[in-house]
């Protein structure tokens, strides 16, 4: 489904980040956890950690405790806020990358891992000073939030929009 809200699109992000390399279940499961251990996902506030903060997320156990993942939400929410002043939201720049509109796989096509699209935003991110967001990465994040929809037209979610 289309997410548009720069709160939630920064969830998607931070978790992304948290997943590479992990399987999508262990990020599941920890999901409540993140939002607790990180604000509510609120940028502003992870931007602003400091390095006893970030010594704390070290010792939750209900998050992946990885120095690079964690410095890299911290790096990303300051990165985030930065984009968010340039583009006017994090949304508008994101979805330029497909002219506002889910691209959608031809019929039968394989989905792939990665795009001339997740290729070029990766590029840009990682310009910007973006961490955890290689290509693969930004993909698996495009399809998360609904910038690509590479359901099968015979799954329900195939033609649904969001309200």
């Amino acid at each position: 489904m289309p997410v548009r809200n720069d709160r939630k699109l920064f969830e998607f992000l931070l978790l992304e980040g948290a997943q590479a390399g992990l399987s999508w279940d262990t990020i599941l499961a920890k999901r409540e956890n993140y939002r607790k251990a990180f604000d509510g996902f609120d940028p502003k506030k992870i931007s602003k950690y400091t390095a006893m903060k970030k010594k704390a997320l070290m010792q939750d156990a209900g998050i992946v405790r990885n120095r690079l993942k964690i410095e890299a939400a911290v790096v990303n929410a300051k990165c985030f806020l930065a984009l968010q002043k340039e583009c006017g939201s994090f949304s508008n720049y994101l979805w330029a990358y497909v002219n506002g509109r889910p691209s959608r796989l031809r019929p039968g096509a394989k989905v792939p891992a990665r795009t001339g699209v997740s290729d070029a935003l990766s590029k840009d991110l990682k310009r910007r000073g973006f961490k955890f967001v290689g290509s693969t990465i930004m993909y698996a994040f495009m399809q998360a939030v609904g910038m690509v929809n590479d359901h099968s037209a015979q799954c329900f979610r195939y033609g649904m929009r969001a309200k």
